[in-house]
């Protein structure tokens, strides 16, 4: 059990400091000027392209089948999602006579972030599910070696 927990440990300081990070980033930047938006909006680009990046290489490198398979998942989300935003489909889809396209591209983005959000934090719910439901598991392997 022990390895289970170290493991998760480790994850939950990671995810903590991603959500100080993220949150951090937003905050400062709703206070920033657009060029300072647009410099952090080039990293973030860049970060998200290099994890992209990292997934692909899990899909196409493990020798794990559950891993890869684990990675083509959120692979796919992650394209699905981009070409939402990118191709303007959401953008179209709220279009109304009163507003230009860049103001239709302006809700749509706004839109697919806090859809963005809520999925983080459901996603946050699963992790929850998952590690409890291994930690129920591993507690049933100690037992059922404690009764052998």
């Amino acid at each position: 059990m022990k390895c289970n927990q170290e493991l998760f440990t480790g994850k939950l300081a990671e995810m903590s400091r991603q959500y100080s990070r993220v949150y951090r980033r937003i905050r400062v930047c709703q206070q920033a000027d657009h060029a300072n938006v647009c410099r952090e909006l080039q990293k973030v680009k860049e970060e998200y392209r290099q994890n992209s990046a990292m997934l692909q290489n899990s899909v196409e490198q493990s020798r794990s089948p559950a891993v890869k398979e684990l990675a083509r998942t959120q692979l796919e989300y992650v394209k699905k999602m981009e070409a939402l935003l990118q191709d303007g489909w959401v953008g179209k889809c709220l279009h109304s006579e009163k507003s230009s396209p860049v103001q239709d591209q302006a809700e749509a983005s706004a839109l697919y972030a806090e859809y963005a959000i809520d999925y983080a934090i459901q996603t946050m719910r699963y992790a929850l599910a998952a590690a409890l439901t291994a930690m129920d598991l591993q507690m049933d392997a100690e037992e059922e070696k404690g009764a052998s």
